[in-house]
């Protein structure tokens, strides 16, 4: 048996295994043993039914099942140990022909490189401390989410704090309704930005009028027709004593205590965005500081965790026109970064110190777990135990907060107020619109 490596990019590599009969005779006499004493032939006792017999009969797949065995051992036994494969290695070609056998494999390695200098790194953190305002403006969300709208009077002008129920109909360049195309009992909350083009034309009206409008430009638009089934207000809860208590899950008895539960829920929302804000901002920044090339199946592997997050989103199949191929190219760059930081994250874990994982590492993860799922923490552990992958998943889990742990105190931090930070966020989106509008 010999391998011929061939070098396709720094880290993508084809790998031949070249055999011929003299390697795998061995495995296909035993197994040719193996089968004599079970293969049950009219006109022979069991187990003396002769081996040419039998070679002849189920000599293919007798072999090809130990070539499929033979081709792991040495993928397992010479390929693993010496190339040390990342991603899902691929089977490119296989062949068994003139008693030579040749299987071709695609096997990612590591890539070589070297830490970028971190403290030069500078990733963007938002940091906002909720303002009481903030909370009045919540709890007034919240009073209007569990209020309930009520019918207004015929006469009712419609205003844009009103729910107006229709039954809208388009209508063809004629001015004709368009069979088929009817949206009865449409709601309209014109408080809402998405009703605004819908608001312009319907303020002022009443129940029982019918009201034409227009959606889009000059060249390209729909007609409607409207007809106004019904204007309701919003009738708000009310703020008491009793609704705190409901809405808070007993935790605030009074309206006071309601405003501060509220506060502690809405800066626990703020910090854990601006967490994990930071932390895909410090995979960005760490990725475009650091060249190398990711192995393509690797690539591939994570493009197909993608597609299976957005089957398991959408019921457990993709919709009937889901064009994979494509999903997955539009994700590239994202898999390539993942990619990066895989690698870059297992540098990092080298590098600093206390990165090693502890049995109270284990047991604060499980607690926290437990409590955000609701379950005994007797309950998780025991689910971890009997789940060997999962439980790995979980050091993983415990590693990278100790990596990030480590780079918020290593990398220079921007600081930057909520609105600040939006704005940023916004100037970089329009700029990566701008610059894929140009590309095209």
């Amino acid at each position: 048996m010999e391998l011929s490596v061939q070098d396709i990019t720094s880290v993508d590599k084809e790998i031949t295994i070249h055999a011929d009969r003299s390697d795998l005779e061995p495995k296909f006499n035993k197994a040719y043993k193996k089968y004599r004493k079970e293969i049950q032939m009219p006109g022979f006792r069991p187990g003396n039914v002769p081996v040419g017999l039998i070679k002849k009969r189920f000599g293919k797949e007798i072999e090809m099942e130990e070539i499929n065995s033979y081709v792991q051992e040495v993928y397992e036994n010479d390929i693993v140990p010496e190339y040390e494969p990342v991603g899902e290695t691929q089977m490119k070609d296989m062949s068994w022909e003139d008693d030579k056998l040749e299987v071709t494999f695609k096997v990612g390695t590591k890539p070589e490189f070297d830490l970028a200098d971190i403290e030069s790194i500078t990733v963007d953190r938002m940091v906002h401390d909720v303002s009481d305002e903030e909370v009045e403006e919540e709890i007034e969300r919240t009073l209007d989410r569990q209020g309930n709208w009520v019918e207004q009077d015929d006469d009712t002008e419609i205003t844009d704090e009103c729910r107006v129920i229709v039954d809208a109909v388009a209508l063809g360049e004629d001015g004709e309704a368009i069979e088929g195309e009817s949206d009865e009992n449409q709601k309209l909350d014109l408080r809402e930005d998405k009703a605004a083009e819908f608001k312009e034309h319907l303020l002022g009206q009443k129940k029982g009028d019918v009201v034409s409008m227009s959606l889009g430009d000059d060249v390209d638009h729909d007609n409607f027709q409207l007809t106004i089934k019904a204007v309701e207000m919003m009738n708000e809860a009310e703020l008491t004593d009793e609704f705190a208590k409901e809405q808070s899950n007993g935790e605030a008895k009074n309206i006071d205590e309601f405003k501060s539960y509220i506060k502690s829920q809405m800066q626990q929302y703020y910090d854990q965005s601006a967490k994990d804000m930071f932390r895909q901002d410090a995979v960005d920044e760490l990725a475009k500081a650091h060249e190398f090339e990711i192995p393509e199946v690797m690539i591939n592997q994570i493009q197909d965790s993608y597609v299976d997050y957005a089957k398991k989103q959408s019921g457990g199949q993709l919709p009937p026109n889901f064009n994979e191929e494509e999903y997955k190219e539009n994700l590239k760059d994202q898999a390539i970064r993942e990619g990066k930081w895989a690698f870059i994250s297992e540098k990092l874990q080298e590098n600093f110190d206390d990165i090693e994982i502890t049995p109270e590492d284990i047991d604060e993860f499980i607690g926290m777990e437990s409590a955000k799922h609701g379950v005994p923490v007797d309950q998780m552990k025991s689910y971890y135990a009997q789940n060997p992958n999962q439980l790995e998943s979980l050091r993983t889990s415990i590693r990278e907060n100790k990596v990030f742990d480590k780079l918020e105190d290593a990398v220079t931090i921007n600081e930057l107020s909520k609105d600040e930070f939006r704005k940023k966020r916004e100037a970089e989106e329009e700029k990566e619109e701008e610059d894929e509008s140009s590309e095209s």
